[in-house]
This record gives structure tokens, C-alpha cells and sequence, in this order.
């Protein structure tokens, strides 16, 4: 080939020459406001002066960016029933505004992660909802980086962060459900938790034991299980409730799929609900009502969840400010057929 063909020349080459990662080359390409103005005039330097040619797939983010860009959602993993729900509530309100909705899931380690964090830069994405079950600080600041809004739903781990969060009212949802359990005369109640890390767990497990201490009924910690969310942690967990000298007449799980091992173990144990136990979940995923009996459950308005953080993310790109600290949406008790008065009576 001829000397005078010259090879094309690519954002890399810019990010190079200009000392800036390849995702801030990008934000300028895409029209981004946030990169520095010194920095923004470098760049645009660099382009002028190599003659640097949009590619297609650039050119496609500009038109993207000038409708509103993209929305990213990040799982943990995005197969559960929790996060299809969110997916579900997250695109219906991305559809509406004619906006993209991109979902990732980052369960394949932290090479992974970076090539999401570049993947983001090169779309132009306009907001990302961090669906995760934890961010650590060293993810916070990566993201950051970027330069793209993002909020955080529940679950979420603990840590210091400025990042703005949605999520459903636990504590509220788990003395909900324990007081249901109560007032049907229940005394002896298990309850199954999430993993003890994320906040949501602890706020449900909180909202039991409140239950229980303005009823009078003293706190019990040998029917507490620690799950993770699983069925199968609800399952070997229900187990292992059953098999105590004084069993409970109820178990409340922390989320519906432990429920749902819960009613695995009820049946092995040649016991049936809610004649021998009583269940409430949480979340009223579908599977709630397909089960039988249904679910009784807490209801958090998974769905809604997501819908107003993409809201909340496009109402930021036409100028809006982001909420500061907390939204909470209120859970609803949710009653049908799993949960019933005890077929025999405790001393409280």
C-alpha cells in the first residue's frame, strides 16, 4: 500500500496526544458540559489539527446525546426476580420519553467493571442507576469520574457517599409484617433476613423487632436465620426453624424468593400452609401470586422505584437538580392466602 494512505485517526490517538483518558475525548465529541474548559479547547485542538473524523458510531451518540442520551441500569445480577422488576419499571419510563434504556450486569470481576466504566464514557450515557447490593468507595470515585449523574435504589451497602438514593420503606414494611403475624395471634415468629451488610436487611429486621417489642412479646435471637436472598437460604433456613424444641407458627422472610423456600421446607416437613404455618415475604414479586396458597407479602413498588429514577435522571438533563440524600416510597401489607391464625398457642 501507498506511504500516502494514511491510517485512520482514533479517539486513543487524540487521548494520547491531549494526556486525557479516551472517555474524556468522548464527552467532548458527544457535546458533554462537563469536562474543563482548558481541557475541552486542548482537545478540540487536537481534533482540528489531525483532522479527526467522526466515526459512525460516534456520530449516532451525538444524535443520541442531542434526544437525551442513554440510561444505564447496573445490576449485581440482573436475572433475579427483584431486578426484572426493576427493568420492567425503569423501561416503561424510558419509552415514554423515547429515551434508551442499557442494562449491565458487573458479576465477572473488576476487568468487567472497567470496561463498563469505558463503555459509559463511549455512549454518552446521561444518568446510571446503580441497582446494586453494595458500591465500594473505590467504585464511587470511578464513577464519579465520569461525570454521569447516578442514583442508587435499594438494596444498597453502606457507605460515605453524596450519590442520591431511591428506595421503599423497610423498617415500615417489616413491622408491617410482623404485626399482621400478631395480630393473628402469633407469638412464636422466625423471621429469615437478608445479608446483614445491606441496609435494607437491617432496617426489616429492625422493623420486626419493634413489632415484637410494642406487643410485649420478648425478643427471641434463636429465631432469627441470616439468609442472602436466595431460596435456597430460605429453605435451609425454615429448616432449621422447624427443627427447634419450640418451633415458630410463622416465619416472615425478608424477601418473596426465601419465601418460596420456605414453602419447600414446609412440604418436605410433611407440614402445609398456613394450617401449620404461617409465611409473609417481602417485595410481591409475581411469583408471589402464583404459588399456592399466594403469598402474603410486603408489597415495595419495585417498578416505581426504577421508573422515578429514570425520571429523576432526564428531569437532570433538561437542567432539574438532582434530589439530595433520600427518597423513600412508602410498602404495602399485602394479604391473601399464606398466613392465618396458629393452629396451637405459645406462652409469650
Amino acid at each position: 500500500m501507498s506511504d500516502s494512505i494514511e491510517r485512520r485517526v482514533t479517539v486513543a490517538d487524540i487521548a494520547a496526544e491531549a494526556g486525557v483518558s479516551r472517555a474524556t475525548v468522548s464527552k467532548v465529541l458527544n457535546g458533554r458540559p462537563d469536562v474543563a474548559p482548558a481541557t475541552r479547547a486542548q482537545i478540540e485542538a487536537k481534533l482540528t489539527e489531525r483532522g479527526y473524523i467522526p466515526t459512525k458510531r460516534t456520530k449516532k451518540a451525538m444524535a443520541a446525546d442531542k434526544r437525551g442520551g442513554l440510561i444505564e441500569m447496573l445490576f449485581n445480577d440482573a436475572s433475579t426476580p427483584w431486578a426484572v422488576e426493576m427493568i420492567r419499571g425503569g423501561e416503561a419510563a424510558a419509552r415514554a420519553a423515547r429515551v434508551g434504556i442499557v442494562v449491565s450486569a458487573l458479576d465477572n470481576g473488576p476487568k468487567r467493571a472497567q470496561q463498563w466504566l469505558e463503555d459509559v464514557a463511549d455512549r454518552g450515557s446521561r444518568g446510571i442507576i446503580l441497582a446494586l447490593s453494595e458500591l465500594s468507595p473505590a467504585d464511587h470515585k470511578r464513577i464519579a469520574k465520569l461525570g454521569v449523574p447516578a442514583i442508587l435504589v435499594d438494596p444498597v451497602g453502606d457507605f460515605d457517599s453524596d450519590v442520591p438514593s431511591i428506595g421503599a420503606s423497610n423498617w415500615g414494611g417489616g413491622m408491617a409484617a410482623t404485626q399482621h403475624l400478631i395480630d393473628l395471634g402469633h407469638r412464636r415468629i422466625g423471621t429469615i433476613t437478608g445479608p446483614m451488610r445491606f441496609l435494607c436487611s437491617q432496617a426489616r429486621l429492625a422493623g420486626y423487632r419493634a413489632a415484637l417489642e410494642r406487643a410485649g412479646i420478648p425478643f427471641d435471637n434463636g429465631l432469627i436465620e441470616h439468609g442472602d436472598f436466595h431460596y435456597s437460604s430460605g429453605f435451609k433456613s425454615a429448616l432449621a426453624l422447624l427443627a427447634l424444641p419450640d418451633p415458630p407458627t410463622a416465619i416472615f422472610a425478608a424477601n418473596d424468593e426465601q419465601a418460596v423456600g420456605v414453602y419447600a421446607a414446609i412440604q418436605q416437613s410433611d407440614l402445609s400452609v398456613p394450617r401449620d404455618l404461617s409465611v409473609v415475604g417481602f417485595d410481591d414479586v409475581p411469583m408471589a401470586q402464583w404459588i399456592t396458597p399466594p403469598l402474603t407479602t410486603v408489597r415495595q413498588p419495585i417498578a416505581d422505584l426504577a421508573a422515578l429514577a429514570v425520571r429523576t435522571l432526564l428531569a437532570h438533563a433538561e437542567g432539574g437538580e438532582l434530589p439530595q440524600g433520600r427518597i423513600e416510597l412508602s410498602t404495602t401489607l399485602v394479604v391473601r392466602g399464606s398466613t392465618a391464625h396458629p393452629a396451637r398457642r405459645h406462652k409469650s
